[in-house]
């Protein structure tokens, strides 16, 4: 699933291509799944004819706000993908929505497993705040971040995965971050010190910001891993330390990384950099 670097790249490259100031002319409903919580022909009437007036990201959720002041939110989930394709070019197997531009683009959404949704909320703005902060906006410190762990017990891989805790983090850089920070993902949040949790919140911070100059996280070459807008693959796959290098290295101490699962997600984590929580 795409996480906040690959999202960002996306958003990036739809503000690079000029999308921003562009007027939505018609829009092509394939399947109509992929709009949720709204008939497919609601979406279409109350879009077509807006001007896309800004793109942003919140969370792991593509932002389109638009010149009637609504917004359109798309996510990703575990195959989604954009990409333009000529006008009148015949559809793809999986390419489930399609907008036509003002400028005669065509912008195609392309879902191998369908799991990604488009929504129009009614309220944008409480749809969104649902959502945790930012783990990279400024005022997300590590004062902050320990405000927000105070109290909790659960374990710190399903909780930094969680995204009513922190937005944009999954599987990938979770990991990443626990191996930098030297937590264990089965450790509780309740046995965090304060230097633990300056620790980790660096590490959350340097393992997003190495995605984001990276231009994500590329794991193969199927239809179902990530790529930019314009189909190239992202780089940090090979500054990955411990996310699917089972049996590797560690490249901090040379002991080798081993996976296990944690909350039925696959984990990957060095034995002797990130020491198992004591039993009590």
């Amino acid at each position: 699933m795409p996480e906040l670097p690959e999202v960002q790249t996306i958003v990036n490259d739809l503000v690079d291509a000029g999308l921003v100031g562009r007027y939505i002319r018609a829009v092509a409903i394939r399947w109509p799944g992929v709009i949720q919580d709204m008939p497919a022909a609601t979406f279409r009437r109350r879009v077509t004819g807006n001007r896309i007036q800004a793109i942003q990201r919140r969370a792991k959720f593509i932002v389109w706000r638009l010149e009637d002041a609504s917004q359109v939110l798309l996510h990703l989930r575990m195959t989604g993908r954009l990409h333009f394709a000529r006008p009148g070019s015949r559809y793809a197997k999986h390419e489930h929505i399609a907008f036509r531009l003002d400028d005669g683009r065509q912008l195609r959404f392309h879902d191998t497993r369908k799991f990604g949704r488009f929504y129009l909320p009614a309220d944008p703005g409480a749809f969104l705040a649902r959502l945790g902060p930012e783990p990279l906006a400024p005022a997300f410190s590590a004062r902050r971040f320990a405000q927000r762990l105070q109290g909790r017990r659960r374990m710190l891989k399903p909780l930094l995965l969680d995204q009513q805790f922190i937005a944009g983090l999954g599987n990938i850089y979770v990991d990443e971050a626990l191996w930098d920070a030297g937590l264990h993902p089965l450790r509780t949040a309740d046995t965090l010190q304060f230097e633990d949790v300056r620790r980790l919140h660096r590490a959350i911070r340097k393992a997003l910001r190495k995605g984001l100059r990276n231009m994500g996280t590329t794991l193969g070459t199927g239809e179902t891993t990530f790529y930019s807008l314009a189909r190239n693959q992202g780089r940090n796959r090979d500054e990955l330390n411990v996310f699917r290098r089972t049996g590797s290295p560690c490249p901090r101490c040379r002991q080798t990384i081993e996976r296990l699962v944690v909350g039925q997600r696959s984990t990957h984590i060095c034995p002797t950099c990130q020491p198992p929580p004591e039993q009590t």
